[in-house]
């Protein structure tokens, strides 16, 4: 069977795309799902995530080791089954990067998968304090499992 796979989108790919990544990594163990994450943007290219979003992760027993890389739509587009986007600004980013509307059927919000959390976006945490990584960690959590669910693979 070939394996299911998905890209979780942020803008820098510091923080929240590399947290759903390795929420989703340990959620979805042994079961035929490949999981990579990117930015929008380039700023960060080759970077380990935020040392403080690895830090809450750790603690939650998610290990973050990925390096940030920027989405390229000349490859990504093709190469991965779904593309999910942190928030609305980079949803848009991704839809303006397909500008023939040839994949948007592949692109959605993480948080249309969220379960039992009542939110619109997985927010920014960079520039706030421990709570907002929590947080983060708290959706990803909620709609990585519903993920999980929606794509049934055994």
């Amino acid at each position: 069977m070939k394996p299911t796979k998905i890209l979780f989108v942020c803008l820098g790919n510091i923080c929240r795309s590399p947290a759903a990544e390795g929420v989703m990594k340990y959620l979805a163990k042994g079961l035929p799902i490949e999981i990579q994450s990117a930015g929008t943007a380039g700023y960060h290219i080759g970077e380990l995530p935020d040392v403080r979003m690895r830090s809450h992760a750790q603690k939650r027993n998610y290990n973050l080791i990925s390096h940030a890389q920027q989405f390229d739509p000349s490859k990504h587009f093709e190469q991965f089954d779904h593309i999910i986007a942190m928030d609305a600004n980079n949803l848009s980013d991704l839809k303006a990067m397909d500008r023939n509307k040839k994949y948007h059927h592949k692109l959605s919000l993480m948080t249309d998968y969220s379960q039992t959390m009542d939110v619109n976006e997985v927010p920014d945490p960079y520039y706030g304090g421990p709570a907002g990584f929590e947080h983060v960690l708290d959706i990803l959590e909620d709609a990585c499992a519903g993920l999980l669910k929606q794509l049934q693979i055994k």
